[in-house]
């Protein structure tokens, strides 16, 4: 066993021993001042509870269960806005790469580049991540054991990669669900890698009606809360001003205005874990 040595953003230390981070922001880019105005609120709020905070969207999502759905403003667009609120807001931004040629433009914005879970095995996308000496943030496929996700961080190490985190976002059950297995992220940690605990997206019902993806929106207080009580150094979370109308993972975003009741609450949770745990 392997103890997860803590990975530095700015002047916060993910990891082992560490208070909780967290990650947040919509899904995927939508109008600008909308978005800015998404990270004032959660830098202000992470701000006010003493809580490290990265600002989370995507330029273009490429997993789409139909071809009518929304991709998002595309990575010149939507580079320049994720520089805009970064800089702005004096927060750390994390963004989604899809394909090797993506890396080096994309690391000149996002400090993390993230590796989405179905891609999580795609050696080149990986290697061109870790070449970029950002940090990587792996999200562990749906199809994935966990122990299995430390050949992904070898990738990334054997590029040039010296900081890797790994995510869990839950796993298939079946066709249309998702159930976690909290007994991987202890297994992950275990890796000598942080972890984070994507309490959104484990609550997707993937293509459940019909052209989008579907979820129970209502569990994510209850997987957020479990994920840091089994040891998620990190908790990552997508949140709209209004979910109904999201472009993007409708059905799994929380609200805005659920946001600081809950990272209290998970604030609270590490405490008693580092107090019980580590």
């Amino acid at each position: 066993m392997s103890i997860a040595q803590p990975v530095k953003i700015r002047e916060h230390n993910i990891g082992a021993g560490q208070p909780l981070y967290i990650i947040a922001g919509p899904c995927v880019l939508e109008d600008a001042d909308e978005m800015m105005a998404v990270g004032e609120y959660l830098t202000k709020v992470c701000e006010k509870l003493g809580v490290g905070f990265c600002f989370k969207s995507s330029f273009t999502k490429d997993n789409r269960t139909s071809s009518d759905s929304y991709r998002g403003p595309g990575m010149e667009e939507g580079l320049k806005l994720l520089q805009r609120i970064g800089e702005t807001h004096g927060v750390p931004v994390l963004t989604d790469i899809h394909h090797p040629e993506d890396a080096a433009p994309v690391a000149e914005v996002a400090e993390i580049l993230q590796i989405p879970a179905f891609l999580c095995r795609q050696t080149s996308l990986l290697e061109a991540a870790g070449a970029t000496g950002r940090i990587v943030n792996i999200k562990k496929g749906q199809f994935l054991a966990a122990e299995d996700i430390r050949h992904g961080a070898g990738k990334v190490e054997a590029a040039g990669g010296k900081n890797v985190m790994f995510t869990e976002r839950g796993t298939f059950l079946g066709y249309r669900d998702l159930t976690v297995d909290f007994r991987s992220i202890q297994i992950m940690r275990n890796l000598g890698r942080p972890v984070v605990f994507d309490a959104t997206h484990s609550v997707q019902s993937p293509g459940s009606t019909g052209s989008t993806t579907g979820g129970t929106p209502e569990l994510i207080p209850l997987l957020a809360r479990c994920g840091v009580s089994a040891g998620s150094d990190a908790v990552f979370l997508e949140v709209h001003p209004d979910p109904s109308r999201a472009k993007s993972d409708a059905g799994s975003q929380m609200p805005l205005e659920a946001f600081e009741g809950l990272v209290k609450q998970l604030v609270r949770f590490r405490e008693l874990y580092l107090e019980v745990a580590e």
